[in-house]
């Protein structure tokens, strides 16, 4: 429901790691490189609007990405603590419980849109028996197991 009243009330950005990335990178940098897409995708406000000097960008998490042109600042729990941090929250899991949704119907068996791309009981089961989609991370140990 906030989804859409976020969206039109901010100037804000969306973005992903692919599961190629985070098997590439690790969890924690695709995360960080995600972080920074989303920034870089925010776009430009208008002269006296958004980004000013002394902006600050708040980050959900104990570590912030690297090289952003602002400082920032993390906060553990942030989307409990900080209203622009929850706000994001709602963006970034509505977005990816869209995507979940998208793949459980080119992929229904994996059950992706009950389980978020967790790795269920359910899921599990799926693996063994439909096996891996390139959506699938490889690092992820029982696809690893699978793959080898």
């Amino acid at each position: 429901m906030l989804f859409p009243l976020i969206q039109q009330h901010s100037i804000h950005g969306i973005a992903q790691a692919s599961a190629a990335e985070i098997d590439e990178l690790n969890s924690h940098h695709a995360t960080l490189l995600a972080m920074r897409r989303a920034f870089d995708n925010t776009p430009s406000p208008q002269r006296g609007e958004g980004w000013s000097e002394g902006a600050l960008i708040l980050v959900d998490g104990k570590f912030t990405p690297p090289n952003l042109p602002y400082p920032a600042q993390a906060l553990v729990n942030g989307d409990s603590l900080s209203l622009p941090i929850a706000a994001a929250s709602i963006l970034a899991k509505v977005t990816r419980d869209r995507i979940m949704a998208e793949l459980h119907h080119a992929h229904p068996q994996y059950g992706w849109i009950k389980n978020a791309g967790y790795g269920t009981a359910e899921h599990l089961n799926a693996l063994q028996t439909h096996g891996i989609t390139p959506h699938h991370r490889r690092s992820f140990a029982p696809v690893r197991a699978l793959a080898a």
